[in-house]
């Protein structure tokens, strides 16, 4: 282990970790079992089994520990509040929907150490740097390798594990190669010499070439070389001498180039498998957007049925799902009511089989994990099925449990003319429900709009829609029966409701004369499609206003997600999507929100902000300040790309998609040909190309595929990103896995071009 390494492996929480303990393993109420859990000598390991299980173990590494939480502090835990003290109990949280893992220690003081050694365990996870990345990768592949335990492989071990990596290799060169990294010549390799090996057998000669391009004596790039290179390739431009110098203290290893002032091949390239030689530009990483606009001025990172941890129908509501969400940078979290037992009001999707949460406990929850990762406002978007009484208990518990968090009066006591802006509003949640209209109004007035799953059945929004009221009883698109009686509105919710007022659509010459800016529709995505299609300028000058939340049709049972590109595209503030249900979409959510210090407030264009501009997005050409980009990418080369399934012994084919998601004309896709047998190192060298007609909108998802020619590709990873935040130059791309989550080492390594279309 490396001297850092060393040093926290003398850390008594650590020492502890090392020894290993009995901890309790909970699932549930009634399941409750002893494990043995201790960190293995690597310090990145943690190691488990079940006293009967023999020879059975689980491992996972601390890389894939987000944090830990201490206490009750998970659904499972609080269960099992009285027979367990908060000072026993803490739960690990994994990244991505790898879900948590719930604990509970013998004594307080084991369960203090695991708690504390686990955090700096994960800081120091999460700050080693690219190099070391790769070496604990390749370690972690020769442990689970040797199998005997014996911590050496021969030849023919070596060969199997480099399969499981996906590697198919010419077996002349690797031997070669195996007998130059086995220097005691013992026909055997132990670690650190397999280790040695992968990196010759890994040698990146396209790297090696670019690096050679820019040297002289192709062994150092000098300080001038390597500006070039920065002005060059990477159009770095005027800042490039001030970068270059700076590169050379942060990636270069040798302590004498650094002295004489120049870069080493090896400095080359951990400074390009960087994050500052990523794709994604690192001061779009931060937050670096103007945050004093009115909140309609923002794209904002939204979720649907919130609670929810599977499907509509039967899935699990959970607390967790919440965290999730907020934990992905999500700013409007949906909440539906139902009037639960014992006077307390429950959340869940009602008619149906899914499970039943309390919204006491969602509000608690709301309350701990809203600023965790952003301090902008957090949207609760209420659906409310509950009867006065409840109301009124709702009403209660986000008043005292909330407290000053829950914004419940005007900022400055005015009626606002616009409104108020995230700065404005930091620390804030924001009730959105609806809202007596005025003081005068009756406490019993019945409700002025409809849940989402209601105004499905209304038909399509026109310019003069129908003020007839729904028959007494209708079905959605889920063939739900659903009851339309009137309910009363509680004027103790409904005083708790401020910039976020719940109203019908009724048309935008309505929303014209009208010009309320507190006052919000939400929209299913068959009628807000077809109100882009009709009446696309209208909307976007209308969002540049107010607010609009727009939901999942009723046919998505299973939680599906729709394209949220479409809404986008029309200035959609609040484009609600199923968090739990990975694939394209949230891909696309994630890609959008990566950006600004992913603080899930995107600051529209400002040709969507400005409702004098008339902007079509069927008609980008029209708008001034029109500028199309012409967007080449040449996609070079792979890196340890993962197998699709790892228990099978087959290679992947790897092919790359790039597909742009934008405005209607920007559109489109391309792909590279598939590379036979070679996820380890395949070499495509093909260039893409696109126009980008509205490139403040357009996204740009790269996605590695697994080519059959029997049946459809399999899903290897991507990474989605804003156009105006790549890159130019060479560039690697970290890529993701369904999840979203990260999978290293595997990387893309391209070159970008952009340019004006001439």
């Amino acid at each position: 282990m490396d001297p850092e390494g060393s040093r926290i492996q003398d850390d008594p929480d650590v020492k502890v970790m090392m020894a290993g303990s009995i901890l309790r393993k909970v699932k549930s109420r009634s399941w409750k079992r002893q494990r043995h859990f201790r960190l293995l000598e690597d310090g990145l390991t943690i190691w488990y089994k079940s006293r009967w299980a023999g020879k059975v173990r689980n491992t996972f590494s601390i890389a894939n520990v987000e944090t830990v939480r201490e206490g009750h502090q998970s659904e499972v835990l609080r269960t099992i509040a009285e027979e367990f003290p908060a000072d026993l109990c803490f739960t690990l949280e994994f990244h991505g929907r790898q879900g948590k893992l719930d604990l509970v220690a013998e004594s307080p003081e084991v369960a203090r150490a695991w708690i504390q050694g686990l955090r700096k365990l994960i800081h120091k996870a999460k700050t080693m740097d690219e190099k070391e990345r790769i070496d604990q990768w390749i370690r972690d592949w020769f442990k689970k390798a040797d199998i005997n335990k014996d911590e050496k492989m021969n030849f023919k071990e070596v060969r199997k594990l480099l399969k499981m990596m996906n590697v198919e290799m010419n077996e002349e060169r690797a031997s070669d190669l195996f007998k130059m990294a086995d220097k005691s010549e013992s026909g055997f390799l132990e670690m650190e010499q397999f280790v040695d090996f992968y990196k010759m057998l890994t040698e990146r000669k396209e790297v090696l070439k670019v690096f050679q391009d820019y040297s002289a004596d192709g062994e150092k790039l000098l300080l001038d070389e390597l500006k070039n290179f920065l002005s060059v390739e990477q159009q770095e431009g005027e800042q490039s001498s001030q970068h270059a110098q700076e590169l050379i203290d942060r990636y270069e290893p040798s302590e004498s180039a650094k002295k004489q002032g120049f870069m080493s091949y090896d400095g080359f390239q951990a400074y390009l498998c960087s994050q500052e030689g990523s794709i994604f530009k690192p001061e779009h990483q931060e937050l670096h957007q103007d945050m004093s606009q009115p909140l309609s001025h923002y794209f904002i990172s939204s979720s649907h049925n919130t609670y929810l941890m599977e499907d509509q129908l039967r899935g699990q509501s959970s607390l967790e799902a919440y965290i999730q969400a907020l934990k992905r940078g999500c700013r409007c979290v949906e909440v539906d009511c139902w009037d639960g037992a014992d006077g307390e009001p429950a959340v869940y999707h009602g008619h149906t089989f899914t499970s039943k949460i309390m919204f006491r406990d969602v509000i608690s929850t709301l309350k701990e994990y809203a600023f965790k990762v952003s301090d902008f406002p957090v949207i609760l978007s209420l659906e409310n099925h509950c009867g006065v009484e409840q109301q009124k208990v709702m009403a209660q518990h986000l008043s005292q449990i909330l407290g000053d968090t829950l914004l419940s009066t005007l900022l400055d006591g005015q009626v606002p003319q616009h409104l108020p802006s995230p700065q404005e509003l930091k620390g804030k949640i924001l009730l959105k429900f609806k809202k007596i209209s005025t003081p005068g109004d009756s406490v019993d007035e019945t409700l002025t709009d409809v849940s989402d799953e209601e105004e499905m059945t209304d038909g399509e929004a026109d310019e003069s829609p129908s003020t007839e009221e729904p028959p007494a009883e209708c079905s959605n698109q889920n063939g739900k029966k659903l009851e339309k009686t009137k309910s009363k509105l509680a004027s103790e919710l409904s005083d708790l409701v401020i910039y976020c007022k719940s109203v019908h659509f009724r048309g935008f010459k309505h929303a014209r004369t009208h010009r309320k800016c507190f006052e919000m529709s939400s929209l299913s995505e068959s009628k807000a499609k077809k109100l882009a299609k009709d009446a696309a300028t209208d909307f976007v000058q209308y969002n540049s206003r107010q607010l609009s939340r727009i939901y999942p049709g009723g046919l998505r049972t299973h939680s599906s997600n729709y394209n949220p590109q479409d809404m986008w595209n029309v200035g959609c503030q609040i484009v609600a999507l199923n968090f739990q249900t990975a694939g394209l979409e949230m891909d696309l959510n994630d890609g959008l929100f990566r950006q600004n210090g992913c603080c899930g407030y995107v600051l529209k264009p400002d040709f969507m902000r400005d409702g004098n501009i008339q902007f079509n997005p069927e008609k980008p050409e029209e708008r001034p300040g029109y500028r199309p980009l012409r967007l080449s990418i040449e996609v070079i080369s792979g890196q340890q790309l993962p197998k699709v399934n790892p228990k099978e012994c087959s290679i992947v084919d790897p092919l790359v998609r790039v597909e742009i998601f934008g405005v209607p004309q920007d559109q489109a896709k391309e792909e590279t040909r598939y590379i036979n047998n070679n996820g380890f190192n395949p070499e495509w060298n093909e260039t893409l190309n696109f126009v980008i007609h509205t490139p403040e909108l357009a996204l740009v998802r790269f996605e590695t595929e697994d080519y059959d020619k029997a049946s459809r590709n399999d899903f290897i990873g991507q990474f989605t990103l804003p156009f105006t935040c790549i890159q130019a130059g060479y560039r690697h791309i970290h890529l993701l896995s369904k999840d979203g989550t990260p999978i290293p080492p595997a990387s893309l390594f391209v070159k970008i071009s952009i340019s004006e279309l001439t």
